[in-house]
C-alpha cells in the first residue's frame, strides 16, 4: 500500500500543470487546420535540453501536438546488375547493362578500375537489348583525379527510368576490361530543412598539425591551417558548417576538422571546388558543407580547423552554423488563446495520440510564437527531495554534534578505567 501511494505520488508531481511553468508565450494559431511554429533560440535556451517540457494550452486544456525533427529522408534502392559485352565500337568502349530485374531507377554506379582519366560518356535505353533504335538518356563526364588528390565521379544519374537495358559509351582511355561491374540505385529524397544559429566566427590562422616522424619526435606544421572560432547560443544544438567561399578562388580541395571548447573532435569532412576542362570534356563540382552531430548543447564555443596543407588559405567570405529545423505541429483550437508553455525540469516528453499517428499536411500554416514572457501563474513545484538533502547544514550539524558526544563518553570511560 505504502509503495503504491508513493508511486501516485511520483506520477502525480510529474504530470504538467500551468502553475509549474516558468515561461509562457502565445501562439495565434489561425483556424483550426493544421499549423505549426519553429523552435527558436529563446525556446532553447529555458526548455528542457531535450524540448521535453513544452506544452500547450487552450485556456486550461492542454493541446497536444507533435514535434518534428526536419532531418528530410533519402531512400535508397541497391541492387548489383550485369555489364555484358564490354567491346570496342569505333575506339570507344561500349557494354550493356542489363537492367530487366529493376522496376525502375535514376542512378547507376559503375565499377571501374581505371585511374587519372577525364572520359565523356553517353548513357541510351531500349527494351529489345538487339533493338536498333536507343533513346539518349544523359551525357555525364566521368573522371578520377585521385593523382590531384580531387576524387573522382563514376556515377551515371538519369531520369527515373524503366528500359531494360542500357547502353553506355565512354571515350578515352577507359577500356573495356577496366568495366568491371555495376549498382542500380533508386532515390526518393525528402530535402533537409536547416535553419542558421549564432554569428559570424572569428578567423585567424592555425598553428597547424602535429605529426610523428619516423624517428618518434612529434612535428607541427607552422601556419598550415585557417581556424574559425564560434560563440554558441546557450544549449542551442549545432549539426552543420556552412562556408561561404570567394568566387574567385580557384578549384580546391581541403580537410575540416570540427571541435567543441574542450578541443574534443566532433566532426570531420571536406570542402571543395572543382571546375575544369581536361581532355575537352569539363567537370563541375562544388562542396562547401560539412554534416556533423554532437556540437552545441552544453557548450560556448566550436573550432573549426581547414587544413591548407602547402596552399595559401582559402578566401572566405563568411561561415554560418545551422541546424535542423524542430518544428512544433497541431490543430488549432476550437476556441480559447493558445500558448505554448515551457520551464519544468521535472516532465518527460509527452504522449499523445496525435503524434503517434501524425501525418504532414501540404498545407499547414507556419504561425510565430509571441514574445516570451514569466508565468504569471507560476508557483514551481514542491521540494521533492530527501529531508537530508534539502537541510544539509542541519544533517552535518547532526553528525558533528554525535562525533562531539561520542567523543566525550569515550573519553569519559577511559578515565573510569584509569581510576
Amino acid at each position: 500500500m505504502k509503495t503504491f501511494a508513493a508511486l501516485l505520488g511520483f506520477v502525480l508531481a510529474a504530470s504538467p500543470s500551468i502553475p509549474y511553468f516558468k515561461y509562457q508565450r502565445p501562439v495565434p494559431a489561425a483556424g483550426s487546420g493544421q499549423q505549426y511554429f519553429v523552435v527558436d533560440e529563446t525556446i532553447w535556451k529555458h526548455a528542457n535540453p531535450d524540448l521535453s517540457d513544452l506544452r500547450l494550452y487552450a485556456a486550461q486544456t492542454e493541446m497536444p501536438y507533435a514535434l518534428t525533427l526536419e532531418r528530410g529522408n533519402l531512400e535508397q534502392d541497391h541492387k548489383d546488375v550485369r555489364v555484358l559485352q564490354q567491346s570496342r565500337v569505333g575506339g570507344k568502349t561500349q557494354f550493356l547493362i542489363d537492367m530487366s530485374g529493376v522496376a525502375e531507377y535514376d542512378h547507376i554506379d559503375l565499377t571501374l578500375s581505371a585511374k587519372n582519366f577525364v572520359a565523356h560518356a553517353r548513357v541510351e535505353g531500349q527494351d529489345d537489348m538487339h533493338g536498333q533504335h536507343w533513346a539518349t538518356l544523359t551525357e555525364p563526364i566521368l573522371y578520377d583525379l585521385s593523382e590531384e588528390g580531387l576524387g573522382g565521379n563514376h556515377v551515371l544519374r538519369l531520369p527515373l527510368t524503366t528500359y531494360h537495358y542500357l547502353r553506355v559509351t565512354i571515350d578515352g582511355p577507359v577500356k573495356p576490361t577496366d568495366v568491371q561491374g555495376a549498382t542500380s540505385e533508386t532515390r526518393q529524397e525528402q530535402k533537409a530543412v536547416w535553419r542558421d544559429v549564432g554569428g559570424q566566427p572569428k578567423i585567424e590562422q592555425y598553428p597547424g598539425k602535429s605529426t610523428r616522424t619516423d624517428d618518434g619526435r612529434m612535428v607541427t606544421q607552422k601556419g598550415k591551417g585557417t581556424l574559425l572560432t564560434f560563440a554558441l547560443p546557450e544549449n542551442v544544438p549545432i549539426e552543420r558548417i556552412v562556408f561561404d567561399i570567394d568566387p574567385t578562388q580557384p578549384n580546391f580541395r581541403r580537410e575540416i576538422e570540427i571541435r567543441n571548447e574542450t578541443g574534443a573532435p566532433v566532426g570531420s569532412g571536406e570542402i571543395n571546388r572543382i571546375h575544369m576542362v581536361r581532355r575537352g570534356n569539363k567537370i563541375d563540382s562544388e562542396n562547401q558543407d560539412v554534416n556533423f552531430s554532437g556540437g552545441g548543447q552544453q557548450q560556448k564555443s566550436l573550432s573549426v580547423v581547414i587544413y591548407n596543407g602547402d596552399d595559401p588559405p582559402l578566401k572566405i567570405s563568411g561561415a554560418r552554423l545551422q541546424q535542423h529545423e524542430r518544428r512544433v505541429y497541431f490543430d488549432g483550437p476550437a476556441s480559447g488563446a493558445l500558448a505554448l508553455y515551457y520551464g519544468d525540469e521535472k516532465l518527460e516528453s509527452p504522449i499523445y495520440d496525435y503524434a503517434k499517428l501524425f501525418q504532414r499536411e501540404k498545407n499547414a500554416a507556419p504561425v510565430q510564437v509571441g514574445t516570451e514572457a514569466g508565468n504569471s501563474a507560476y508557483m514551481g513545484r514542491l521540494d521533492d527531495r530527501p529531508w537530508s538533502e534539502r537541510h544539509p547544514a542541519v544533517l552535518w550539524i547532526a553528525i558533528v554534534a554525535a562525533v562531539l558526544i561520542l567523543g566525550a563518553v569515550a573519553l569519559r570511560s577511559m578515565k573510569t578505567v584509569a581510576a
